[in-house]
């Protein structure tokens, strides 16, 4: 299923190239959920694609930094903001993010099926998206529980890390953390031949304390 040599800007500058629009264009249901009820802020939004996320929080009132290794899927985000008319309160900017990370410190970090079967250091990228939340701020990871039932038998074969190991490999200093949510959730999706299924998440849910604005313990 990986292919943890391939170089990730060329893998998803592949995927995203051409006309047709990959994803839904809705945003992540669990966002949706957690993010409703907050006082807009300043979001990060780790692995944007086409846009979805980061046009919603915008619409919400958010100041919203976008990234995505992809240069094709930065320019489809930037058309769509462009097009619903939230495009001053987006910022985008390309990082491979197992390279570089952006800058300053956000009210919301949100890291949405950050999976990629070319190069991702994901442990490392997390870590440094708990780095990234200000005090009092949430850090926000939705991963794929299971591989859906339209997946080939490669996805299903693969280890999908549950919530609680994906916490541990946060490494963080839990005194300073306010654990809000760590678990599976389920959620009804349609697969690409139209076929419908719930789907299992894992979604972790986690606070920075007001006084621990310290970086993660390593």
């Amino acid at each position: 299923m990986s292919e943890p040599q391939r170089d990730a800007q060329e893998f998803w500058d592949e995927f995203y190239d051409g006309d047709d629009r990959i994803w839904s264009g809705w945003v992540n249901v669990h966002l949706a959920l957690i993010a409703a009820g907050l006082a807009p802020g300043r979001a990060l939004d780790l692995g944007c694609g086409e846009g979805a996320d980061a046009i919603w929080l915008a619409e919400k009132g958010w100041q919203v930094l976008a990234v995505d290794v992809s240069a094709n899927a930065l320019d489809r985000a930037r058309a769509a903001a462009r097009q619903r008319e939230v495009l001053p309160h987006i910022h985008f900017e390309r990082h491979d993010l197992s390279d570089s990370f952006p800058a300053g410190r956000f009210d919301l970090v949100s890291a949405q099926f950050l999976h990629s079967p070319a190069r991702l250091e994901r442990d490392t990228v997390l870590r440094r998206a708990a780095e990234a939340v200000a005090a009092g701020g949430l850090l926000l990871i939705v991963d794929h529980g299971a591989a859906p039932p339209w997946a080939g038998e490669q996805a299903h074969a693969h280890h999908f890390a549950a919530a609680e190991e994906v916490l541990a490999g946060l490494r963080l200093d839990h005194a300073r953390w306010e654990r809000l949510r760590v678990g599976t959730a389920e959620r009804d999706a349609v697969g690409p031949d139209g076929q419908t299924a719930t789907l299992t998440d894992n979604v972790i849910l986690l606070r920075r304390t007001p006084n621990g604005d310290v970086q993660a313990a390593s």
